[in-house]
């Protein structure tokens, strides 16, 4: 079972930044090159990252760059690159904070062409 309530999956691309904000979770929203576009409240204060710090730069590279590898950026280049991506898999961030361990949830909305990066906590 997803961390990711359906009801909130149901809500993409329209999420406002207040719902995104509300939850317990993080939401990230990237443009297909990885620009982030929207950055929750929940995910700025995991990764003390300001949200105005992370938005306009690149997820994978710039704002999280232990996911600059294949298991996480190669999985949403792909899903990118096929139009279609949902993926839920367990990670551990290790920067700019002690190992993390966390899920990951990649999703592309296809009708219109959104990605998110939804992060949650994961049992150590």
């Amino acid at each position: 079972m997803s961390f990711v309530p359906e009801a909130f999956v149901g809500q993409l691309p329209d999420v406002s930044r207040s719902s995104a904000d509300a939850q317990p979770f993080g939401v990230v929203q990237v443009d297909d090159a990885g620009m982030i576009q929207l950055y929750n409240k929940w995910e700025s204060e995991m990764a003390a990252v300001p949200v105005a710090s992370a938005e306009g730069r690149n997820f994978f590279t710039q704002v999280a760059p232990c996911t600059n590898n294949r298991l996480v950026y190669g999985k949403f280049k792909d899903g990118v690159a096929k139009g279609d991506m949902d993926a839920e898999f367990n990670y551990t961030f290790t920067y700019k904070m002690k190992p993390t361990n966390v899920q990951i949830r990649l999703l592309r909305h296809a009708p219109s062409k959104t990605n998110w990066v939804l992060v949650g906590m994961r049992a150590a």
